[in-house]
């Protein structure tokens, strides 16, 4: 057992229930005599009918409490101008009501109630007590009547409204007395604002039915919860045949066994089986879990509880849980109605530390708090609107000095045992809300240092529970073998609208990746691959960061959607210099978008632009490399849907949890819809690549980048040490380490392929002390990319015209090319006989520096040879599948086509009959895909009303066809398949190539 570091002496003596008692109040909340009755009375007692008597607020304390939660405070006019008020009584259990809410007759004034409403109203629930589930809740709801004549109201609109919930107060019916160990109940009279997450999506009819066949469900062991939800009764004489049923039932994987905490299962036993099941996770699991546990402890009908010791027990051998708990429990004890609970847990939790652990996570919480003083102090308007951003470093060096000290080994992202913050490498960003950046040192040499966003103003927990969303979903994307490249980040809630974020390194937003090419750089096509290539030149290194890129963007696709995160702008998307793609900021999900006045901003399923679709081609044309990208999300979606049920329960215990995106059932049927768990996986797939093709083909999102850009340029005027970089060189090069450039001219250019066409410019080059000449090798746009950047860091110098981009009409690429030869060597050399300041800068000898593609010595790549008229070439892969009578063809992708027009692509699009036919009534097809010799379809071809012994004596003709405007359909391949060498039976999946057989 893991010692927490610091804990007792012996952890052997540790009483974990004791801990629980010790915290939870005074003898009278132990004895718990505001109960109805004990547990052991009633079991005794089976003759006991009484109804339940309820006298009103008979006792001054508690009219004296109520009166406090509730009453308004004093104004000169009555609050909202309630002209009344009246009690609801409720009996509930599971959330639902046992029995019609009672009003009570008499009614306050607004007077009357501002000096305590005395009703001494008898209410009778005609139950016969011994019959009511032993969790059964007692809720008393406050509600304000509106004045209809009053005037002057400051919202018109609450004069239509009907009575206004004011507070609600629930407590236990009966104690915390259940056989051998004490329970402890809350203080009946703490408020408790009862909200029910969504009821399970089954008519009456269907919970009867699973009900009757409770017993054949048994085969299918993740049913239970559905099958105890639709129990008739949990009333004390059904109690029996339930809980018979719970042990008898096989056991849960433990993340089925969550469901059982939800609010809809209040019975003691059932939780307590639920948590055993869940004991059973690793620390791992556990850890992915824990929100979700925590928020589980609302709905327990008694402090302790199994979920309780279970929590404390698995904290108690293991750290990470420790801290990780520590700071969920900190951050729900601000909840209104159960921050009492917590912090009793919290207490319990504190109670089990030793006084060293202690001591370090009171480090933790007074540097945090600190923190969120200078983070304030940093983003205050008028400090930053009138003062140099320099000023803001010197708050740092307040820290205590026991901060800085290497006996400092927690923080609170928990993310190793041996950070400490830097001070000396401590700044903020230039963002609208001026996050700090905190460098964590590693006290072990070598331990690496990671850095740490700081936010204020801002609610992390919506980002927990995203960043937490799609960390299980990477584990069972990993469990099934797929490796989306997922890069999981941490982040903690750390209080009130502050906390910690794990900087991802080597990475950058999208926007300043697109800002190198303008303030237009989001329409541009090239700079993300240009970006990866610059940090990996080798062409190895190249393709592995762009595979890199199509796995992860692939997972982020797929993940944004599912959890539909919005405010997706080129800012809060960001790209590792090793290629991996990934998502920050998750302030908007469930598809509640950002609105740009009436203009919805997220129009698009998910971000996927024509830069990304450049990297996942390696080009402009589509290539097979796309067909894999729109595989590895069908496969990434469908593994998700296979797990609808979790995703659906981990969110809904989260509706409790205050986040105003999660509140209920409205917000759970996104996820519901989009994971569409009634579909077939060969539905799914062709869904979800109507989803590609809608998100790539839409100018919102690009449009959408374009006014992000826009709106950040304010922040361009701040201060910034970083001196133009060019997208190509990833490093800076100075003259003092080149040697100085003696002459430069353009010796030739050539044609290349990477992977388009294009002419390249040989420069060759001079240097003093060096009797050989260098040859590089620099596009046009590089030229373009230095003397852009020439301009923006002299602005007053006069520097040599640059040759114009423009190229109208339809002009041989040679000519242009030997025509820009000219011209760039007439501008080179213009440039090396400007002024010292420019030609000596350090933007020119980065230009100049040999990159990686200046090494090679072999000859440039010849041209591919033009397809040759009646060539075939290529493959199909299809789907053949039956049932219900129905022969299903799902064409799935085609690559490596042969075009019969030389130096254009093809429309391609498929034709399919079932043979014999001669009528030719069997025709199907598929849209047309244009300019692309790797199209992707993704379509099912149906043909209805066949049986298997028929199918046996056809042929599936399919045929390839180029769909031309001007003339006739061209035929690019085909093939025919005998239907009887199929196994109907199962789905075949498989690549057939493509031949010269004629077609209809």
């Amino acid at each position: 057992m893991q010692a927490l570091c610091w804990v007792h002496d012996d952890l052997n003596q540790v009483d974990i229930s004791s801990y629980v008692l010790k915290v939870c109040g005074q003898e009278e909340v132990l004895q718990n005599k505001h109960s109805l009755g004990s547990h052991e009375y009633v079991q005794n007692c089976r003759k006991w009918e009484a109804e339940i008597k309820l006298q009103l607020l008979s006792q001054s304390t508690m009219r004296r409490d109520l009166a406090r939660t509730v009453r308004p405070k004093p104004t000169n006019q009555p609050t909202n101008h309630y002209e009344k008020y009246y009690l609801m009584c409720a009996l509930t259990h599971n959330g639902k009501n046992l029995f019609k809410p009672i009003q009570s007759k008499k009614v306050g004034t607004y007077k009357s109630f501002f000096y305590h409403i005395k009703w001494d109203e008898m209410i009778n629930f005609p139950m016969a007590v011994s019959l009511l589930p032993l969790e059964s809740m007692l809720t008393l709801s406050l509600f304000g009547v509106l004045n209809q004549n009053a005037s002057g109201s400051p919202d018109s609109n609450k004069q239509r409204k009907g009575p206004e919930v004011l507070g609600k107060i629930s407590l236990p019916l009966f104690d915390f007395r259940r056989g051998s160990s004490g329970l402890c109940s809350d203080s009946p009279v703490s408020p408790r604002f009862l909200l029910l997450p969504p009821n399970p999506r089954l008519t009456r009819a269907d919970r009867q039915l699973l009900w009757d066949q409770r017993h054949h469900c048994r085969a299918h062991t993740h049913s239970l919860p559905k099958v105890l939800a639709s129990a008739p009764s949990w009333d004390w004489g059904s109690m029996a045949e339930i809980h018979a049923l719970l042990h008898n039932w096989p056991s849960l994987q433990p993340v089925c066994a969550l469901e059982l905490l939800d609010s809809k299962f209040a019975d003691t036993e059932v939780r307590s089986v639920a948590v055993g099941w869940i004991e059973s996770s690793s620390d791992d699991e556990l850890a992915d879990y824990l929100p979700q546990l925590v928020q589980a402890l609302k709905f327990e009908c008694h402090l302790k509880n199994a979920l309780v010791i279970f929590l404390l027990s698995r904290a108690q051998g293991n750290v990470n849980i420790t801290l990780y708990l520590y700071w969920l429990l900190r951050d729900a004890v601000q909840d209104p109605a159960f921050g009492r609970r917590y912090d009793q847990v919290l207490g319990a939790l504190l109670c089990l530390c030793g006084a060293g652990l202690r001591a370090e996570l009171d480090k933790q919480t007074r540097l945090v708090t600190l923190l969120g003083a200078l983070a304030e102090k940093v983003r205050a308007p008028m400090a930053l609107s009138s003062l140099s951003p320099f000023y803001f470093f010197s708050p740092f060096h307040s820290l205590p000095t026991f901060f800085l000290s290497s006996f400092y080994s927690f923080s609170p992202l928990s993310l190793a045992p041996s950070l400490c913050v830097c001070v000396q490498s401590c700044s903020f960003f230039n963002s609208n809300a001026v996050p700090l950046k905190l460098a964590l040192v590693n006290a072990d040499p070598l331990g690496e240092e990671i850095n740490v966003m700081f936010k204020v103003g801002e609610d992390l927990r919506q980002d927990m529970l995203a960043l937490q969303m799609i960390r299980i979903m990477d584990r069972i994307w990993l469990q099934e073998g797929l490796d989306l490249r997922i890069v999981n980040f941490k982040c903690i809630s750390t209080g009130k609208d502050k906390g910690m974020v794990e900087l991802v390194p080597s990475s950058d937003t999208l926007r300043k990746i697109q800002a190198e090419y303008g303030v237009t750089g989001s329409f541009k096509d090239k700079p993300l691959a240009e970006w990866l290539r610059k940090y990996n030149p080798a062409e190895d290194e190249y393709e592995k960061a762009s595979e890199n890129f199509i796995y992860s963007c692939a997972g982020c696709c797929v993940a944004t959607y599912v959890l539909g995160i919005c405010d997706r702008h080129n800012d809060n998307i960001m790209l590792r210099s090793t290629g991996h793609m990934f998502h920050i900021d998750f302030g908007k999900f469930l598809g509640h978008a950002q609105m740009f006045g009436s203009f919805k901003r997220d129009r698009a399923p998910f971000v996927l632009t024509s830069d990304m679709a450049y990297v996942i081609n390696g080009g402009e044309r589509p290539t097979s490399r796309f067909q894999l990208f729109v595989d590895l999300c069908s496969q990434a979606y469908n593994l998700i849907r296979k797990h609808s049920g979790l995703f659906l329960n981990l969110l809904s215990l989260m509706t409790l949890s205050g986040l105003p995106e999660l509140t209920g059932a409205q917000d759970l049927k996104y996820v519901y819809d989009a994971l569409q768990p009634q579909t077939t996986d060969a539905e799914a797939t062709i869904f979800f690549t109507r989803l590609i093709e809608t998100s790539l083909g839409s100018v919102a999102t690009k449009f959408n980048f374009f006014i992000h850009n826009l709106a950040q340029m304010r922040f361009s005027g701040l201060p910034s040490n970083d001196e133009p970089i060019l997208s190509f060189s990833p490093k800076t090069y100075t003259l003092k380490q080149e040697g100085r450039i003696r002459d430069a001219s353009i010796f030739s250019f050539q044609k290349r392929y990477n992977p388009d066409k294009h002419y390249t410019y040989v420069v060759r080059l001079l240097r003093e002390g060096q009797s050989e000449a260098q040859f590089l090798l620099r596009t046009f746009d590089e030229f373009q990319e230095l003397h852009n950047k020439l301009c923006i860091l002299f602005p007053l110098w006069k520097l040599p015209g640059f040759p114009n981009r423009m190229v109208l009409g339809r002009t041989h690429i040679k000519d242009v090319a030997a025509k820009r030869k000219i011209e760039l060597n007439s501008y080179v050399h213009n440039l090396l006989r400007s002024s010292t300041e420019v030609t000596q800068c350090d933007l020119i000898y980065t230009f100049f520096h040999p990159i990686a593609r200046d090494d090679k010595t072999e000859g440039f790549e010849a041209p591919p040879l033009s397809p040759t008229s009646g060539r075939v070439e290529g493959e199909v892969k299809l789907s053949v599948s039956y049932r219900n009578s129905t022969l299903f063809i799902m064409v799935m992708h085609i690559r490596d086509l042969v075009s019969r027009v030389e130096e254009t692509d093809p429309n391609p699009y498929v034709k399919t009959y079932l043979l014999p036919d001669p009528h030719k009534t069997s025709k199907c097809k598929t849209k047309i895909s244009r300019k692309t010799r790797n199209p992707t379809f993704n379509e099912m071809l149906v043909y209805s009303g066949y049986s298997k012994e028929t199918l046996g004596l056809r042929e599936l003709q399919l045929s390839v066809l180029s769909a031309e405007s001007l003339r006739e359909n061209c035929y690019l391949g085909g093939v025919t398949l005998k239907l009887k060498d199929f196994d109907l039976s199962k789905e075949t999946v498989n690549w057939y190539k493509l031949t010269a057989v004629p077609y209809f």
